[in-house]
This record gives structure tokens, sequence and C-alpha cells, in this order.
């Protein structure tokens, strides 16, 4: 399900112009693929009570609760200072996202608003246009909180996977012989 979500979250992102950059959809649309296939994974495993492609399907899905609880606690821990240096290093090293940035927030510039450098919102025509700075920190504040608490959450859900996964793993096949386990 979080797979199938992610890959039409990419997919919404891109068809209303919101994001441009093919990178960041590729890796979200990759990740979705790779949750998904995981996922089929451990439906054949359950199915057909396979226990390699059960213990597979625990240790990855062990993994990646470690990754998404580890990247969850990190959204949540950051404080104001370090959004801000985090933001301003994403700022100056990507073009598409600074462009992305300041037609849909209608914003110019970092900090400061120059009206010598090009920009692509619809202020700047009338160079009246607020820095971006002040916009981008109070979304991504709202931002990293939601994602780290649905990260947390889903963390969660994970484990109860594993660890039903390795109750599962050790019981008895019931289509098997019954004598087999003698």
């Amino acid at each position: 399900l979080v797979s199938l979500l992610l890959i039409g979250i990419a997919a919404w992102g891109i068809g209303f112009g919101l994001i441009s950059s093919f990178r960041v959809v590729g890796v979200v649309i990759a990740v979705g693929i790779f949750l998904f296939l995981i996922a089929l994974v451990g439906l054949i495993g359950a199915v057909k009570h396979h226990q390699v492609l059960l213990f597979f399907y625990m240790i990855i899905l062990l993994l990646v609760f470690i990754v998404q609880f580890s990247v969850s606690c990190a959204c949540l821990a950051l404080n104001k200072e370090q959004k801000s240096q985090l933001l301003e290093v994403g700022w100056n090293n990507t073009n598409s996202a600074r462009t992305d940035i300041e037609r849909n927030l209608n914003c110019c510039g970092f900090r400061v608003f120059n009206p010598n450098e090009t920009c692509s919102s619809d202020c700047f025509r009338s160079r009246q246009c607020q820095p971006c700075a002040p916009i981008i920190e109070e979304y991504s504040g709202m931002v990293l909180r939601f994602v780290g608490g649905i990260g947390l959450f889903f963390s969660f859900t994970e484990i109860l996977g594993v660890w039903l996964t390795y109750r599962y793993r050790n019981q008895k096949d019931p289509r098997a012989n019954p004598s087999a386990f003698l």
C-alpha cells in the first residue's frame, strides 16, 4: 500500500507540475517499486510457506525498519538552526528545485531579494518579492513533522510485520505430510 502511494504521489507531483526534477521523482518511484517487490516476496512466501522467501522478506523488512525509523527520528529531531543550514545548502546546490520553489511559493532569492538576479516567480515582474527562506522554513517545519510522524507510524507497523513473519516462519506447514516432522 505504501509503495503504491509513493508511486502515485510522484506521478501526481510530475503531472501537476509541482516537481520538475526527474531525479527526485525517479528515486521516489524506485523506492516505491522496491517496496512493492519486497511486499510481493513476503506475500508469495506466506502463501507458499516458503522458509527462504520469508527469511529474506523478514531481513529486508528489518533493514527498511531501521532506515525508516532513523530518518523519521532525524526529521523530528532537527532544530531551527539545523533546518536553516540544511535548506541553505539545498538552495545553493540545486537549480531546478530553486526554480520550482520560486515559482510555486512566489518568492525570489533565499535570504534577500536581489532584483538583478533572474527569478521565475510572478512577483519578479513587479519587483515586490519577498525572500524565500522564511516561507520555506515554515513549510519545511510542517512537512518534517508530518513526514516524521507518518514514518514512525509505518516503521512500527513494519516491526510488527517482522515479528509476525518470524512467528509464521516457525510454524509447520499445514499442507505438509504430518509424518515428515517426526
